[in-house]
């Protein structure tokens, strides 16, 4: 018991062994800040209506369905494991929910015409339904996490697809597209979820007994095990939780754009995974910020944004997303943050 209670130590949060490590750790968390500045300067450079405040609100609010997904995925990598199945929530969510709600057949509903509350509902229980199915194959049924998502990432996807035949949903009431296309005091609402979603998991992760307990988790959960820590029952959660973000991410992008297109969410994973690993958030488990993921977001944001406004085309901004994650995977490797082959 006691060398379980000693990994159990090593598996805490780096910010609660000694103010060494608490400015070891955030010097690391804010790495990204001095690229971003620099992108800022560069974007400057390249437009004059990079710094208007339009634009930096746009950045934001494209960057804000992202961030909620990056958190989702922080909470299932630090638990260690992952799920390449959120972009498919992102589309089948409010897709499913659209139908539901259009009472137009020839533009793809199902006639129900459903009231936008329900649908609301509809979104996040076919979130939670992912995450909680995703748990059971992967903890239950002790599933490979990348196979059983990546799985249910091409399922979800074909159904999205397949059940309005490739066709947009449009005409959806006011109240479903109201987390997309409102603002409070001046500012989409999207921001706001975004800013405070990023608030209370970064606190709850970082002060919370539970919270701490999903780095545990993911830092050794034998040791875990051994202290009393619930593991299954909390890597389950995560699955669920990450899929009631996802959802949540489907929603506000359906509002933004006012429609649920067939692709919606598509490739989307890879961002996710680039904001989450340049932001500091290990592969292998128990280590990582939310702090350092938003930073990840918002750089890879604004360096879409500088490389839109310079005209560059967008098959090379996928080769800079794919540069970014090499770069950082090898730089993490270095020092020793990522899974070994």
């Amino acid at each position: 018991m006691k060398a379980a209670n000693m990994n159990m130590v090593a598996a805490k949060p780096e910010g609660n062994q000694g103010g060494g490590c608490v400015r070891r750790l955030g010097l690391r968390e804010l790495a990204l800040v001095p690229v971003i500045i620099l992108l800022c300067i560069v974007g400057a450079s390249v437009s004059d209506a990079f710094l208007r405040p339009s634009n930096l609100i746009n950045i934001l609010q494209q960057s804000s369905e992202l961030s909620i997904i990056v958190i989702a995925q922080a909470l299932i990598l630090i638990a260690g494991r992952f799920d390449l199945s959120m972009e498919s929530t992102v589309g089948i969510a409010p897709m499913v929910a659209a139908w539901l709600m259009l009472s137009d057949t020839t533009i793809g509903g199902s006639g129900l015409g459903i009231p936008g509350w329900a649908g609301i509902l509809v979104v996040f229980s076919i979130g939670a339904l992912v995450g909680l199915i995703n748990g059971f194959l992967i903890v239950r049924l002790g599933l490979n996490a990348f196979i059983t998502t990546l799985a249910m990432l091409i399922l979800l996807r074909g159904m999205t697809v397949g059940m309005t035949n490739g066709q947009t949903l449009y005409g959806l009431p006011d109240e479903f597209l109201y987390l997309g296309n409102s603002k409070w005091f001046g500012l989409p609402v999207s921001i706001w979820i975004a800013g405070l979603l990023y608030i209370a998991f970064g606190l709850f992760l970082r002060y919370h007994r539970i919270g701490r307990n999903f780095y545990a988790i993911g830092g050794n959960p034998q040791a875990a095990r051994v202290a009393g820590i619930p593991v299954d029952r909390m890597v389950w959660a995560a699955f669920i939780i990450g899929g009631l973000l996802a959802a949540l991410a489907g929603l506000m992008l359906t509002g933004r754009i006012a429609s649920v297109v067939a692709s919606q969410g598509q490739n989307m994973i890879f961002y996710v995974f680039a904001a989450a690993v340049i932001g500091g958030i290990s592969l292998n488990g128990g280590q990582g910020r939310l702090i350092g993921a938003l930073t990840g977001v918002l750089m890879l944001g604004i360096l879409q944004n500088v490389l839109t406004l310079a005209q560059i085309a967008a098959f090379w901004i996928d080769a800079c997303f794919g540069a970014i994650i090499l770069i950082a995977l090898i730089i993490a490797r270095i020092s020793g943050g990522t899974p070994r082959s």
